[in-house]
């Protein structure tokens, strides 16, 4: 890991929540991963809260997330958040790196590197709560020890074939669906979202495939667009296979011993709130949270109420209790 990379600024047009430390964390076959962290200003920090994002998006998906837990007394948290490798600000993912396996060892390298004694809570939204789950499977160890909470965010542990927006919405004749082989035929939110990378969607075709039925401010769309521009097309659909071999109801078992929020949007075209049920028939000591009316990217979409749950999570993690998180509120947009 280096010194310093660097500062970047994570609020994009949304403002920024506050600086963070960001460096270079090589893994395990020396892609650079770009890691970002965010210590607390009020004393030593008391756990660590590691964000692991979603397909086509980047670190910056916690904007609100970031800000809700910068602002937070109790307890002192550390933030790591990080691109993954073929996303964002990070090094290239080849064909063979393009799997959430290899998702999850670098989530272990990370954790190893910034965060190897302190107690985590990991927060995964979309493929980031895939990657968890594998990481789960590889390193159970690390469940039992180390991990004290995790929050699934709009994920899914498998089956996620067919699901999705209606095959209507993709142009065969469109040469970027084409590029991605069959890929529409199984999983036409992720065609989506590849194709939203590369421009070919329209502001408003963005707006309907990330959020739900709820008034999203213009900024939060600008965002979304930002974010979706970043990654490469090309390394984009190096995912695509990973997903039709997605199957982790097994891994789910490691999470039994540790502090589970799921939070599901009812109106998430990417992965429906069914996939958000199984997950919790599979956990049933885990938390549900249903976003009615949420989309896929229900963090950004409804922000106060997933702050404050997962804020819920972080102090029951931290053993802090009694601080009535549920009427706390995060606007932090600009309009």
């Amino acid at each position: 890991m280096t010194a310093d990379a660097g500062q970047h600024d994570p609020g994009g047009v949304l403002g920024s929540p506050g600086d963070g430390r960001v460096s270079r964390v090589a893994a395990e076959d020396g892609t650079p991963l770009i890691v970002e962290e965010v210590t607390p200003s009020g004393g030593d920090a008391e756990l660590a809260v590691v964000g692991v994002h979603g397909f086509a998006l980047s670190r910056r998906s916690w904007h609100f997330q970031r800000a809700a837990l910068t602002a937070l007394d109790r307890p002192h948290v550390r933030q790591v958040y990080y691109d993954h490798r073929g996303h964002g600000e990070s090094g290239p993912a080849d064909p063979d790196s393009s799997t959430i396996e290899q998702l999850a060892a670098d989530l272990h390298v990370v954790i190893r590197t910034v965060a190897p004694r302190e107690p985590i809570v990991l927060m995964g939204h979309s493929m980031g709560g895939m990657v968890i789950m594998e990481l789960a499977q590889q390193a159970p160890e690390l469940f039992a020890s180390q991990v004290r909470g995790v929050a699934l965010l709009a994920t899914a542990a498998g089956e996620v074939g067919s699901h999705g927006l209606p095959r209507s919405l993709l142009s065969r004749k469109n040469p970027l669906t084409r590029s991605v082989g069959e890929l529409a035929g199984w999983q036409p939110g992720i065609v989506e979202f590849v194709r939203a990378a590369g421009g070919q969607l329209t502001r408003t075709a963005v707006r309907h495939l990330a959020f739900g039925k709820h008034d999203v401010p213009s900024a939060v769309v600008s965002f979304m667009q930002e974010m979706l521009a970043v990654s490469s097309v090309k390394q984009l659909a190096g995912f695509a296979d990973t997903f039709g071999t997605h199957n982790r109801y097994a891994a789910l078992a490691g999470l039994k011993h540790v502090h589970t929020l799921v939070v599901g949007g009812d109106a998430d075209r990417i992965t429906p709130y069914s996939h958000t049920e199984r997950i919790v028939a599979e956990l049933p000591d885990a938390s549900l949270l249903r976003l009615p009316g949420a989309g896929h990217m229900l963090q950004l979409e409804q922000p106060d109420e997933v702050n404050s749950h997962v804020i819920d999570l972080v102090q029951q993690c931290a053993g802090v209790t009694g601080q009535g998180q549920a009427k706390r509120k995060s606007r932090w947009w600009r309009r």
